[in-house]
């Protein structure tokens, strides 16, 4: 099957859930154009920028996003009233973590932004968990061979995202100027910064 007839598929059967809520009488059609609108306000990668040019700022707030990304990402007023745990994993000299969700697409959405559509293909979910390295490398990302790549698979109940390693020579810059510097694919581990 390919991305296409995938997402026709999906297509299809979300407009018939839609169909159905309003028939049943659940959700009016208007109604459920406010709610995804609410839950997409806001959602953007710059969200998950803003978050990590602080951990790359302020050592307590990086070590507290480490340990509880839920709780730390609230303190910037991020992911209210979620219900996902949130964990955030950080790239280092030796370690380069990535992001997949092999069952479906799961993804911290309000923090970086509405998933591409190559994340949601099954040829990502598929070939990232058994060949992390072939694929990074498809994106552009060539990582030395001493480099350990872990693949961190989302689900209903946890989402992930990258703290990646903060470029050298960026030292000066203040926190809008750094999060201006990371993007989407850094934040799923498919770039660097």
């Amino acid at each position: 099957m390919t991305g296409e007839h995938t997402d026709a598929t999906i297509a299809r059967r979300v407009r018939r859930l839609e169909t159905l809520l309003e028939d049943k009488g659940v959700l009016s059609g208007a109604r459920l154009d406010e709610i995804i609108d609410a839950s997409l306000s806001g959602a953007s990668p710059a969200s998950g920028a803003r978050v990590v040019a602080r951990a790359w700022t302020d050592p307590a707030f990086r070590s507290r996003l480490l340990a509880d990304g839920t709780a730390a990402v609230r303190e910037l007023g991020y992911l209210e009233g979620s219900y996902q745990r949130l964990r955030v994993v950080e790239n280092t000299a030796s370690v380069h973590n990535v992001i997949v969700c092999t069952l479906c697409s799961c993804y911290p959405v309000r923090l970086l932004g509405p998933s591409p559509s190559w994340y949601k293909s099954e040829a990502y979910r598929s070939r990232v968990v058994r060949e992390p390295r072939a694929v990074l490398a498809e994106f552009g990302l060539e990582l030395p061979a001493d480099t350990e790549i872990t693949v961190w698979d989302s689900s209903a109940e946890s989402r992930y995202m990258v703290l990646p390693r903060r470029p050298r020579g960026t030292e000066g810059l203040a926190e809008d100027e750094l999060a201006g510097l990371v993007t989407r694919n850094a934040l799923i581990g498919t770039a660097a910064v």
